[in-house]
């Protein structure tokens, strides 16, 4: 098994720390004044999600699980 090294730059140490020390950032309201780290945007924070693949994936996930159980039982079943 090889190993990979992975080098990071010194600007790169200073992002991720900046990241770490200050996790929830404020919504962004001036993006040219904080552009090497910027907060997230208000559409991003307080957007609905009225049409998400979420709605759809609580009916099909379960369908799908108890569909494979029925085949297992079917298929697998000792006589």
């Amino acid at each position: 098994m090889k190993l990979k090294l992975i080098v990071m730059t010194d600007s790169e140490k200073k992002l991720i720390e900046k990241r770490e020390d200050n996790t929830n950032q404020p919504i962004e309201t001036n993006y040219n004044a904080h552009k090497d780290n910027p907060g997230p945007s208000k559409e991003a924070v307080v957007e609905e999600d009225k049409k998400g693949a979420g709605q759809m994936m609580k009916w099909i996930i379960p369908i799908i699980i108890a569909l494979l159980f029925l085949v297992y039982f079917l298929v697998f079943k000792e006589p």
